[in-house]
């Protein structure tokens, strides 16, 4: 049976976002909103005549806040970073030597690599789908994201929760494909650890980075903050010099020195986001998504499996995406599979211009 949207809020969306092609491409970047492209340009002015830029470290804090409100959890989890790969790399560096990390066979390199490249870990890689049932005894941390880059597949994250609870396992989970349309605060604060970059479902800039630490103090206290700098001190400007004195006592020990001007456009897409409604957002993704699962049906042609994401795999088209690029469609080949992604400013003229030019 067909989904059908919520009340999203078109003309705002139109308001905001003006792509200037079908752009079905949110899986690799999202779309910048013009209220964050003009703060940006506004911070640049400042910054080019030398004017104060105080107001651009309180829209670091006003974006860890919208984050943290759209995932669910207390603003003390978040930290703000740039790059998934490094707060991997912080739980890797983290996990005592001989630990067995779980992963999902296919994961994206960033969720991931790290945990390879650390000496002394044991890491084992099982289908997505049996991703909970792999879960045993000496397995300490589960590594997964919730919705996979390559096909859009959504990871049972509830059960995996069950299965590392019942194992004394860590469960970390990379929300880079998940944060803007999925339903986060339902998931996260049960997620010992949960990155997600910002700058595709949740069209922030590029350079806008979150991470959700531990709520409990041993997991708190067992991630070491080793590239901790002088933002990581509970009084950052009075930690330039030297070892830093005190640590922060929340996740912003784990910052990364901000970039500023990423971080001015995160909050005003943050809140764009969260004014627009998650729960519309949601909707209006995967009723297009259904839409054009339909019309592939229609043509014949089989998705890869995930039919509760709003990206769409199809195998062997995916030689066609620089044909499909000159017909002003945006969309991404990836392993042969041509990848559709559904967001917010799409409609469903936009599906249906993809499934005319497949056919």
């Amino acid at each position: 049976m067909p989904r059908h949207p919520d009340s999203l809020d078109t003309d705002l969306v139109r308001a905001q976002y003006a792509p200037a092609a079908t752009y079905l491409n949110t899986a690799s970047s999202g779309l910048l909103p013009a209220r964050a492209g003009a703060a940006m340009r506004d911070a640049i002015t400042t910054m080019a005549e030398g004017g104060a830029i105080d107001a651009l470290f309180d829209d670091v804090e006003a974006a860890r806040a919208a984050f943290a409100r759209i995932a669910g959890v207390p603003a003390t989890r978040v930290a703000t970073g740039a790059s998934v790969a490094v707060y991997t790399g912080l739980i890797a560096s983290s996990l005592p030597d001989g630990a067995e990390v779980l992963t999902a066979e296919g994961e994206f390199s960033s969720t991931i690599n790290p945990f390879h490249v650390r000496p002394g870990l044991k890491v084992r890689t099982v289908p997505l789908e049996a991703l909970a049932e792999s879960v045993r005894p000496g397995t300490a941390l589960v590594a997964v994201s919730a919705a996979q880059s390559a096909d859009g597949r959504v990871a049972d994250l509830p059960a995996l929760r069950a299965a590392t609870t019942a194992h004394g396992a860590r469960l970390y989970v990379d929300a880079s494909q998940a944060a803007g349309w999925y339903p986060l605060a339902a998931h996260a604060p049960q997620a010992d650890y949960v990155t997600s970059v910002a700058f595709k479902w949740l069209t922030c800039p590029r350079g806008a980075t979150f991470f959700v630490g531990p709520a409990d103090p041993e997991g708190f206290a067992a991630l070491r903050p080793v590239f901790g700098g002088w933002v990581a001190g509970e009084r950052p400007w009075d930690s330039c010099y030297g070892p830093v004195a005190e640590l922060a006592r929340s996740a912003r020990r784990f910052d990364e020195t901000p970039s500023l001007i990423s971080y001015t456009g995160a909050r005003r897409s943050l809140e764009l986001v969260e004014e627009l409604g998650p729960d519309a957002v949601r909707a209006h993704d995967l009723a297009l998504a259904d839409r054009f699962r339909a019309g592939l049906a229609e043509r014949g042609l089989t998705p890869l499996p995930a039919p509760d994401s709003p990206i769409v795999s199809v195998p062997g088209l995916g030689a066609r995406q620089p044909e499909l690029r000159t017909r002003g469609i945006e969309v991404s080949d990836r392993a042969g599979n041509l990848r559709a992604s559904f967001h917010l400013y799409n409609t469903t003229a936009d599906v249906d211009a993809l499934l005319t030019a497949l056919a």
